[in-house]
């Protein structure tokens, strides 16, 4: 784990500040002098934090157009280094509290996700949770089940990088899957609930996986195989 400086934190704490500046102003500007009667206070509150977010993604997307985070390993020292670390900071502090609560809907966490930079194709929804969205690109209806991960970066002691995601259409993440970096996922394929899909991994188009390690079950279009009991059962009937 590499150490976060003083310099990274101060870059940081300004573009929070700035987003904080601007949704105050924009508050009173808008709502000053409304007549909001015994519940002046609560609205003003309420709309001043919608725009916090709301200015705390620009300037996060602007950040990131500026001084993009580019794939692959980051060397120690480097600019992408100090480019990680203010990005990972907003990211924790500002928004993996809202992504890790699990209480927004399944449709305002697509356009949340979306406005951080993830590529969700049509019809595409997760109630996972997808780490370094702009390295995280889905298809059109595909589905990331309950409580799944998605974790395009690698850090393994001092190592730190990103490889991205990508999954094609019609796929499914099951319920509590861990999808690691550099994973393809084909179309229409499937991974199980609770599988661990290692890094680099490539999944076939309409292949199932699962297991820990995940590994190839079968195929979406295979006759699925009699399970024992029912062996036993049709044999007692005979």
């Amino acid at each position: 784990m590499r150490r976060i400086t003083v310099l990274q934190m101060l870059v940081f704490a300004a573009l929070a500040a700035l987003a904080a500046a601007l949704a105050v102003a924009t508050t009173c500007a808008l709502l000053g002098r409304a007549p909001l009667g015994d519940f002046r206070g609560v609205v003003l509150v309420l709309v001043a934090v919608v725009l916090l977010y709301a200015y705390a993604i620009a300037v996060y997307r602007l950040f990131l157009a500026c001084f993009p985070l580019r794939e692959g390993e980051i060397a120690e020292g480097s600019g992408q280094e100090f480019v990680y670390h203010v990005y990972v900071l907003v990211y924790l502090i500002l928004f993996y509290p809202v992504i890790c609560s699990g209480i927004p809907p399944a449709p305002f966490m697509r356009a949340f996700y979306r406005a951080l930079g993830a590529r969700l194709g049509v019809n595409t929804y997760s109630q996972g949770i997808l780490h370094d969205p702009p390295f995280v690109t889905i298809g059109r209806d595909s589905v990331v089940g309950q409580s799944a991960l998605l974790i395009p970066h690698v850090i393994e002691g001092e190592r730190l990088a990103h490889h991205a995601i990508r999954i094609g259409d019609r796929a499914t993440v099951g319920a509590g899957a861990i999808v690691l970096s550099g994973v393809t996922i084909g179309d229409g394929a499937i991974v199980s609930a609770g599988a661990v899909v290692p890094k680099g991994t490539a999944i076939g188009a309409g292949e199932i996986w699962g297991g820990v390690p995940a590994r190839l079950v079968r195929r979406v279009d295979d006759p699925i195989v009699p399970s024992m009991l029912d062996s036993r059962l049709r044999g007692n009937d005979g």
